[in-house]
């Protein structure tokens, strides 16, 4: 399995864009993105995601963790 990266809240939402998430909107400090074939995303705007909401995000997203990290590159 390949090691979970430490990113930012803003670093997820930008590798979501390029899978066609745009955000909808910016409540408090959580982005809402959305997809059309996909869930809906709540993504909080913190300098470090916690690894276990980072996976959950991933789940949410459809993707794996060696598909995120090709969004990251």
């Amino acid at each position: 399995m390949a090691p979970l990266p430490v990113l930012s809240g803003d670093a997820f939402v930008k590798a979501m864009e390029r899978i066609g998430y745009r955000r909808v909107r910016m409540r408090g400090s959580h982005m809402i993105l959305a997809h059309t074939s996909r869930r809906r995303l709540s993504v909080p705007r913190h300098r470090e995601l916690d690894r276990g909401l980072l996976r959950r995000l991933i789940r949410d997203a459809d993707l794996t963790v060696p598909g995120l990290l090709d969004l990251l590159e």
